[in-house]
């Protein structure tokens, strides 16, 4: 790093800062514009926040180390959740903006009653503000110091080598508490925004210098079958080793991702940060547009700068694939050997906005769960909204703390990674179920929560009550582990939740029928609430879980397109081209049948036929 390195870098985190103080005034007002823009926020920049929130500093060393060592079919254990992203897209996303929630908890005491609702609230809030949310901005505080020591951006403080770069973590996640606590979400996604604009154009920079010295991407594709290492170009798993081998994934693991990761995932009705967006937006239809950024940035623009990186340290790096070697410092490591003066401080500074943009998302987040579903919800029901921002703002500085509690005292971005999603495996089913069935109730909801937090720790744990000379079960520690440990968490608290389901009555009528009037979900889950409103459904389930699948096959087939034409695959360029329009095609054909619907529903008024007009609709 030269002095104009470190202009770059200084001058971006100044611009970050003066941004986010700026736009302070926008976020004091009130709870729901310090949480949710005062539902405002325009489509383009809520879908580029929420792409801005997945793109951490961990994400391109987590992609980089994948492909290094499990090939580009690593990727996978993301690509998998885009089923789930594109239900988000056509199902849920106008449900939670008609929910018009401040958070995805405050949604449990609309769909639910009495003290279990309670309950399930607070334990939610709680669960995902503090030891979800600190693990989660922990690993890219992780991912941030290793990027600091590999790049020597870390002085010499007399505290010790680790001491030092976490203190240079410290410091950057303190200046982003400084406009993240003071600006709300307004300071957030309108600092995402550019961070999200410098995150792709670094990412771009370092895979163009990495494919450069390697000769090029066909001198990179050759020199990867020189090696032996040509697995690690294949786009799905080898089914002639059932246990994986190097550079590729198990047909086990992979149909652990398919069939279950995606929908048993505590995201699986969208929750979490993206609900923060999504009921932020002006309408309805702002938020679907939204959810479409989100998927075509996540999924189509930035894997491949990423994937390309991981497949030039393979080849400029190959030690770093050697027992006890780090293979997610071969991103980092690009970038000291490669850029010049200049553009070097220029990707340093993508990657701290990166890392902000993750960061600031995270501590806004669990802020809202502790503002307005803790504190204003048991402890201060009463309290002013100045009141409850400002709390908001104290829980933004002590969740900031744990998560450096939780960074300093870890050492792999994969291992943090897979435990946040294994600690949401199992309630996924019933975070879906509760919007199309009404026999779902609170304590199900619980159960599953409670249960799948529960056999995640427990499997974390197992292995370490084995001693010296005893060896745990395979499934605890072979290269399947992930996909064993998925498949328990999920059967285990499914077969939980069901069997307290079947045990506790349903919620009342009065309950469910507020709720069905506000959201108005589809399916046959709700005919008797539809019978007794006199309310007819606002979608029509079967054709939006169509566009769902079309959407995902034309999202996919375009991302593995793109990947196709950059490394010469042109059998797959042609099959997957032809893939992404024939859905696309037929994603245009049934949006057009459900605008028609939602047309003619909207001339009715909503009011179900044959069952007259309702009082609610009449007024």
């Amino acid at each position: 790093m030269t002095g104009a390195d470190w202009f770059v870098v200084l001058g971006y985190l100044g611009a970050s800062l003066a941004a986010g103080l700026w736009l302070a005034r926008r976020g004091a007002k009130s709870m729901t514009d310090f949480f949710v823009s005062g539902r405002r926020l325009p489509w383009w920049l809520a879908g580029a926040s929420m792409a801005a929130t997945t793109f951490s500093v961990d994400t391109p060393l987590y992609v980089c180390g994948v492909v290094a060592s499990r090939g580009i079919v690593g990727n996978w254990e993301w690509w998998s959740l885009a089923p789930m992203h594109m239900i988000l897209v056509y199902v849920f996303a106008r449900l939670w903006r008609r929910a018009e929630v401040v958070t995805d908890a405050e949604l449990i005491e609309l769909r639910y009653g009495g003290p279990a609702a309670a309950l399930l609230r607070g334990l939610r809030a709680f669960l995902f503000a503090v030891p979800v949310n600190a693990i989660g901005m922990g690993y890219g505080m992780l991912a941030m110091a290793k990027v600091a020591a590999a790049l020597d951006l870390v002085p010499d403080l007399g505290l010790g080598a680790d001491q030092n770069k976490f203190a240079v973590v410290i410091g950057i996640s303190v200046l982003t508490l400084a406009y993240a606590g003071v600006a709300g979400l307004w300071g957030v996604v309108a600092t995402d925004f550019f961070q999200l604009l410098l995150a792709l154009v670094g990412a771009v920079i370092v895979a163009v210098y990495a494919v450069s010295d390697a000769g090029g991407l066909e001198s990179l594709r050759r020199a990867l079958v020189e090696r032996g290492a040509d697995a690690r170009l294949d786009f799905l798993p080898s089914f002639e080793d059932a246990s994986g081998g190097a550079g590729r994934i198990s047909w086990w693991m992979f149909a652990a991702y398919l069939s279950i990761q995606w929908w048993s995932f505590r995201r699986s009705d969208g929750g979490g940060e993206f609900i923060q967006r999504l009921s932020a937006c002006r309408s309805e239809e702002d938020a679907e547009k939204a959810a479409w950024l989100f998927n075509l940035v996540h999924y189509v623009i930035r894997t491949w700068p990423w994937i390309v990186v991981g497949l030039a340290s393979i080849v400029l790096f190959p030690e770093l694939l050697a027992p006890g070697q780090d293979p997610e410092l071969g991103y980092p490591q690009l970038m000291k050997r490669y850029l010049p003066s200049g553009l070097l401080g220029l990707v340093v500074a993508s990657l701290l906005a990166a890392y902000m943009s993750t960061v600031s998302t995270q501590i806004n987040w669990g802020a809202s769960y502790v503002a307005n579903d803790l504190y204003g919800r048991f402890l201060a029901p009463g309290a002013s909204q100045a009141r409850l921002v400002a709390v908001g703002r104290i829980a933004s500085v002590v969740l900031t703390a744990l998560a450096c509690v939780v960074a300093m005292t870890s050492k792999s971005v994969l291992d943090l990674f897979r435990l946040v999603l294994l600690i949401g495996t199992g309630q996924g089913a019933v975070l879906i179920l509760r919007w199309f069935w009404s026999r779902i109730n609170a304590w199900a909801e619980v159960t599953s929560l409670v249960v799948g937090f529960s056999v995640a720790i427990s499997l974390k744990l197992l292995p370490l009550a084995y001693g010296p000379t005893e060896k745990p079960p395979s499934f605890l520690i072979g290269p399947n582990r992930f996909a064993a440990e998925l498949a328990i968490t999920t059967f285990v608290t499914g077969a939980a939740w069901l069997l307290v389901l079947w045990l506790t009555p349903p919620e009342s009528d009065a309950t469910l029928d507020a709720f069905y009037r506000r959201t108005r979900p589809g399916g046959p889950g709700w005919r008797r609430q539809r019978e007794r409103t006199g309310l007819a459904p606002a979608q029509d389930l079967g054709l939006d879980l169509l566009a769902s699948v079309l959407a995902t096959a034309c999202l996919l087939g375009t991302m593995f397109a793109v990947g196709a034409l950059l490394l010469g695959f042109w059998k797959v360029l042609a099959a997957n081209t032809a893939l992404a329009v024939a859905a696309g095609v037929l994603l245009a054909v049934v949006r057009a049948r459900t605008r028609a619907q939602a047309r003619a529903s909207a001339a009715s008024g909503g009011v179900a036929t044959g069952l007259g007009t309702p009082p609610e609709a009449a007024r």
